[in-house]
């Protein structure tokens, strides 16, 4: 196994570890329930050769967090969302991308900046978020759905965030 492999390997489980123990534990004013997890997929390697890899490693991910919180298949199916989404959301804001050559492509607060980073983390999480919420509430609830999405997509964003800053303030100076 290759580094990436193994770094990509310890944070699943960290961050498995961290949403199933501790944040599934957490909801803030019956409205904010933070999900570390997508920082997980978020951070997965943007391999141009492999797209499938990914897609079916985001759906390993959601459906682990689906048998802890029994929520039916919801969390598998925001999590391929995302991940079939976060490519053309990050070539829209990175166009010189698609001319890269080559075939993996890490993303991280270094390679991109922190103004890109926060505008493609908030924009991944607001999509899971409304996304999830609205299959949960499964009906048009929209005032409920948009105020628990805003809720909780903030609290998330700034956790991910934050989680981004520290993995690379040393690399940052």
């Amino acid at each position: 196994m290759n580094n990436v492999t193994i770094r990509h390997s310890v944070r699943f489980i960290l961050f498995i570890f961290l949403q199933v123990f501790i944040f599934n534990n957490i909801l803030f004013m019956g409205y904010i329930n933070p999900y570390v997890y997508l920082l997980f997929i978020i951070l997965l390697p943007f391999n141009k050769s492999n797209k499938n890899l990914t897609l079916f490693i985001a759906l390993g991910t959601g459906l682990i967090i689906d048998a802890f919180q029994n929520s039916m298949g919801m969390h598998a199916f925001t999590c391929v969302l995302i991940t079939y989404v976060r490519t053309p959301i990050l070539y829209r804001l990175v166009p010189q991308l698609k001319n890269k050559t080559q075939t993996m492509i890490e993303f991280s607060m270094k390679e991109f900046g922190v103004q890109i980073c926060v505008i493609y983390t908030t924009l991944l999480v607001f999509i899971h978020h409304l996304v999830l919420f609205t299959i949960e509430a499964f009906r048009f609830d929209i005032g409920n759905i948009l105020l628990r999405t805003i809720a909780s997509a903030l609290i998330t964003s700034i956790l991910l965030i934050i989680f981004q800053f520290l993995n690379s303030r040393n690399t940052l100076k």
